[in-house]
């Protein structure tokens, strides 16, 4: 059964939960697992992309929009099922991905933005109503 993890931020920063997805993608694709990373939007898309090439000074993180590549190490897509069996899915849209039997592994990415929290309390539930056993991970 797919794996569920819900990482909390302890700050209300946008930017401080697209730069964990991005260290997460990171840490995941070095050993070896696919990402896919679920944007709330084309908006967000963007901002990952281009947070993707300069978060890491030292460290190049192959990635691509599910357009251009969906077979990338790391993708960054919408609702697009994913291309890769049985990888990571970083959810930063605040619904669920209609695809979480495909992956191995998901994260959600909590900060303590009031909207931000409301839908992931939402999504833990939903995630337990489905029979999956969601951690709680405090970074």
């Amino acid at each position: 059964m797919t794996r569920v993890e819900f990482y909390v931020l302890s700050s209300t920063s946008s930017a401080d939960r697209l730069r964990a997805a991005c260290q997460l993608a990171s840490k995941a694709w070095r050993h070896g697992m696919p990402v896919f990373l679920r944007c709330a939007d084309e908006a967000q898309c963007a901002e990952v992309d281009e947070l993707l090439w300069r978060f890491k000074a030292e460290t190049f993180v192959p990635h691509s929009l599910y357009r251009d590549d969906p077979l990338a190490p790391v993708v960054l897509g919408l609702n697009d099922e994913p291309a890769a069996q049985q990888g990571l899915l970083i959810n930063l849209d605040p619904s669920l991905s209609p695809f979480i039997e495909r992956f191995s592994r998901v994260i959600e990415i909590v900060n303590q933005e009031p909207e931000q929290l409301h839908s992931s309390r939402e999504n833990f539930r939903t995630y337990r109503q489905r029979g999956y056993d969601p951690q709680r991970v405090e970074l």
